[in-house]
């Protein structure tokens, strides 16, 4: 913080410069009959000024109307269990989906402004029919298997710990050949589609087009070789990789914990690996509209602080330990969904080792150039 002078105070950070007055606002006289009957004619004619309204509109930081929020698997299991025996599958609801609801969104169904996060379940033989709509989405596999979802007519073998994608306008349904029922999470930029006035909703046919069961899509067979692309192929704005593995997101996370040990770069920061899912075709983002990541901690690893201008999902997938929300600090445990708004402080500290997924709607605030982060405590190699 240093005075310039003409009286003003800068008060800079690691990304931003904010100049402030040191001078008291000026302001009209809020009692003059005058300046009452001039505001009635605003209102009267569909106005508002911006002087009455400039803190609101441009706040010093952001200020979502989202809290910070933890729903713990113990709770949320136990429920989706209950809706498996009392809530049929099928036309009219088409999921058995259990939106998060963030309690500084009263109201509505939305994890954060711009995310939508729902555990799914599926019974044993049970059918989820096919429809598409704009909404892009993903699906990020907890526990189960026997489930196998088909997107554009490709039946894709859904199992623990893979990311499984269905972008925009993708057919997509699900059917479960298996015993036991599967549980999974849902992602989804339903309230951004939402705010822009944008979304577009189709039913397919009742069923699923392919009954088969393949342990590898055609899309996996086409697209799944590390560092080599089709040379028949377009580049297109969403991955054309519909399944994302367990095995191989985990021998990733392995790697670089291990260059780590010899010595070499590759961790995000000391004890803290992590790799985010890419469009094969372009390099970017897996999904055009939400970014999706998955992150490792050794036992004992805190993470640095992070703010982030723009919210974010994560999901315990395997371990435990805690996170800290601002001020509050939060044990968390396998299947634990934690939201995080717009420029919270996020810090992550892992009692075993802890894997977690996260998704976040970065790619929009890049897209606009809004995007800013804020670390500290960090001590990234």
């Amino acid at each position: 913080m240093a005075s310039d002078p003409d009286g003003t105070t800068t008060v800079i950070g690691p990304d931003t410069t904010v100049i402030a007055p040191d001078t008291t606002a000026i302001a009209p006289d809020e009692k003059d009959p005058e300046l009452r009957k001039l505001y009635d004619d605003f209102a009267a004619s569909g106005l508002i000024p911006l002087w009455t309204e400039i803190g609101n509109l441009m706040p010093l930081t952001p200020r979502p109307e989202a809290v910070p929020h933890v729903w713990q698997w113990d709770t949320l299991l136990p429920l989706a269990r209950r809706s498996g025996d009392l809530v049929p599958v099928g036309r009219g609801g088409e999921r058995r989906a259990i939106a998060l609801a963030n309690p500084g969104l009263p109201g509505r169904p939305y994890a954060t402004p711009n995310l939508w996060a729902a555990v799914q379940y599926l019974g044993p033989r049970e059918v989820a029919p096919a429809h598409r709509h704009s909404q892009g989405a993903f699906r990020f596999i907890l526990e189960g298997e026997g489930v196998w979802t088909v997107v554009n007519g490709d039946a894709v073998e859904m199992r623990p710990g893979d990311l499984l994608l269905t972008p925009s306008m993708h057919w997509h349904g699900h059917h479960h050949v298996g015993d036991a029922p599967m549980v999974w999470l849902d992602g989804l930029d339903i309230p951004l589609v939402h705010r822009l006035d944008a979304g577009f909703f189709e039913f397919g046919e009742d069923g699923v087009s392919d009954r088969s069961t393949p342990s590898r899509s055609r899309g996996e067979r086409l697209w799944g070789h590390p560092g080599l692309r089709p040379i028949s192929a377009a580049d297109s704005p969403n991955s054309p990789l519909m399944a994302y593995r367990w095995a191989d997101t985990d021998d990733a996370l392995t790697a670089q914990l291990e260059l780590e040990d010899e010595g070499y770069a590759g961790v995000i920061e000391p004890g803290h690996a992590g790799i985010r899912f890419t469009n094969p075709a372009t390099g970017r983002d897996a999904l055009a509209s939400m970014r999706t990541e998955m992150h490792r901690l050794r036992p004992g690893t805190t993470t640095a602080t992070r703010r982030t201008v723009g919210s974010s999902v994560w999901q315990v997938f395997r371990g435990s330990g805690t996170v800290t929300l601002d001020d509050r600090v939060i044990e968390v445990s396998a299947g634990d969904l934690i939201a995080v708004p717009s420029w919270c402080a996020l810090t992550i500290a892992a009692h075993t080792r802890l894997d977690l997924f996260t998704f976040n709607d970065a790619p929009v605030y890049e897209a606009l150039d809004l995007a800013r982060t804020d670390i500290t405590g960090s001590k990234a190699s």
